[in-house]
């Protein structure tokens, strides 16, 4: 059985293979190719963490692969990564174990590979300006792949912490900034800042605005306002948006689609003068994917 570490699947991962991977998967999910559950959550409270649970399994034409994200979020960590997880893939049809991933640089990839898919969807193609809520892990990944599916003409950052948003803004090029100027006009947001109250007010967006929201997972965390969910809600999966995400039970907007039914051509993109907002969760379709790529690369 193959075992990779964070080094080999670096070697053997780029946003130029994933994003395209990552489509193919959310449209193989969202016409029933890739089963799987809504992810189980076991609560770490003595130290405030949660271990997550995701199996998946490819079946059809080009299957024969199923996998488990073992993934664990530890709020407090500060030398460690908050996020950690391992993939477990094994061959669908005999039960046989493949290979064991180091799963937090898959989890950090195809996290924003899949915001990029849908800016370059619901985005339109011209220079843009791009607001970052947030200034660690994510905010580094996001803008990293945003900048391969979009012309990105000015990019700002905002993080609770300034001198972060500073650092952020002099190793990228970008331009830090108080909240409100930050989303004022942005063509695109992207919530990354760890948050259970809402952080992305309506009243601060352009009413155009593509708005990638995957910071708050969990039933009873929000980080838009109702006014900023007044708009087309965009998720990878209809079961786990309803399940797990606070923003959509609280405020009761009717999902729009999920991503893969307009890839697969399914549904027709939303109206392109009104506010779109993915809400993205994470779901192990898209692990499984990323795995596969990286397990499949390793075996050349």
């Amino acid at each position: 059985m193959l075992t990779l570490d964070e080094a080999q699947v670096r070697r053997h991962l780029t946003y130029e293979a994933l994003i395209p991977a990552l489509e193919q998967a959310l449209i193989r999910f969202a016409t029933g190719a890739i089963k799987q559950p809504v992810r189980t959550i076991l609560p770490v409270a003595e130290h405030n963490g949660v271990f997550g649970l995701m199996p998946a399994i490819m079946l059809g034409a080009g299957g024969d692969l199923m996998g488990v994200k073992l993934v664990t979020f530890y709020h407090d960590n500060t030398t460690l990564p908050t996020h950690q997880a391992v993939i477990q893939l094994f061959r669908a049809s005999t039960g046989e174990p493949l290979a064991t991933l180091d799963g937090r640089l898959i989890t950090e990839m195809r996290t924003a590979a899949v915001s990029a898919i849908a800016a370059r969807l619901f985005t339109p193609h011209r220079p843009l300006t791009l607001a970052i809520l947030g200034s660690g892990v994510q905010a580094r990944a996001h803008l990293q792949a945003l900048r391969l599916v979009c012309e990105i003409k000015e990019v700002r950052v905002w993080s609770r912490t300034p001198s972060h948003a500073d650092a952020f803004a002099c190793e990228t090029g970008a331009v830090s900034s108080p909240l409100e100027e930050a989303l004022y006009g942005a063509d695109i947001v992207i919530g990354v800042a760890n948050v259970s109250e809402p952080l992305i007010l309506g009243k601060h967006l352009s009413p155009t605005a593509f708005v990638a929201a995957i910071a708050a997972v969990g039933a009873s965390k929000r980080e838009l306002d109702n006014e900023a969910m007044q708009a087309s809600i965009i998720v990878e999966s209809r079961e786990s948006a309803l399940c797990e995400s606070g923003d959509i039970i609280d405020t009761g907007m009717p999902i729009y689609a999920e991503l893969g039914e307009i890839l697969a051509g399914n549904i027709p993109p939303p109206p392109s003068d009104r506010r779109a907002v993915y809400k993205g969760l994470g779901i192990a379709a898209e692990d499984l994917a990323a795995a596969r790529l990286v397990y499949e690369a390793a075996l050349r």
